[in-house]
């Protein structure tokens, strides 16, 4: 008696996953070395690192990760709904954490990085060739790197939640 074996096929909609994976790498690389600058800062300023900075560095360096095993799986025909649901929603739910306590240090209720920007940076602009501007140029920077990575942060959560969706929707098509 012969062993026959029946493979399933998946259809991803090759668009939708190529925007996906290319958008999904650039918010974690966006946000693995805006926190690792920002870690490199507090570092240089002998100034404790908030949680957050390691946290996100790892959360974006498993994004990373996660692209590279999708692209394996996707070159050997291997790309199952299942595996990529179980590591969208884990992603997803390191990428709201990392959002959620952003935006409470961003947006918070006092002593926000958003009102220490307006009230010490953005309204001082600095100009000419001196060490005032490049300090304000510095400072500038940094407050710009927290809205860059809160932005960014909450593009990751909306399209790892999108995968979870489209990787289900992949899943109930076939079965």
């Amino acid at each position: 008696m012969a062993v026959r074996r029946v493979y399933r096929r998946y259809h991803w909609p090759e668009l939708q996953l190529n925007c996906w994976l290319f958008i999904v790498l650039a918010a974690s690389c966006i946000n693995l070395g805006i926190f690792a600058w920002l870690m490199a800062v507090q570092s240089q300023l002998k100034l404790g690192t908030p949680w957050l900075f390691p946290f996100m560095i790892v959360s974006g360096a498993l994004g990373i990760f996660f692209i590279a095993l999708i692209l394996i799986l996707a070159m050997q025909r291997f790309l199952l709904p299942g595996i990529i649901i179980v590591g969208s929603f884990v992603l997803f739910v390191l990428w709201l954490t990392g959002l959620v306590e952003t935006a409470l240090q961003l947006y918070g209720v006092v002593g926000s990085v958003n009102d220490s920007c307006k009230y010490w940076v953005e309204g001082n602009g600095i100009h000419g060739e001196s060490i005032e501007a490049l300090a304000w140029l510095t400072q500038i920077t940094i407050c710009n790197c927290w809205k860059t990575a809160f932005a960014f942060e909450l593009i990751g959560v909306i399209f790892f939640l999108w995968m979870v969706i489209m990787s289900w929707r992949v899943h109930r098509d076939v079965a």
